[in-house]
């Protein structure tokens, strides 16, 4: 359970840091969550970058190109798989 939470914030950090629409006080609270269970539910990055598009979009009413959310949702998955080699 621990190293789980940890991989969690590893998560957390690293969708604050991504920041795409620039809001530099971390209002992403709602995203990150919806974002963090998406990474648990999927393995393909295509897929992954989908939803994390839907997510933010569903909130902002803007688009990230897919070419973004792609990059960032492989650095997620590596994480993720980086995790499960490690137990």
């Amino acid at each position: 359970m621990r190293k789980e939470l940890q991989t969690n914030l590893q998560y957390v950090d690293i969708l604050n840091e991504w920041d795409p629409f620039r809001l530099t006080n971390g209002g992403y609270d709602t995203e990150i969550a919806d974002t963090i269970q998406a990474i648990h539910e999927l393995d393909d990055s295509n897929e992954l970058a989908k939803r994390i598009q839907s997510i933010y979009e569903f909130s902002f009413e803007k688009i990230i190109p897919i070419e973004e959310c792609l990059k960032i949702a492989k650095e997620l998955l590596m994480i993720k798989e980086n995790d499960a080699c490690s137990i």
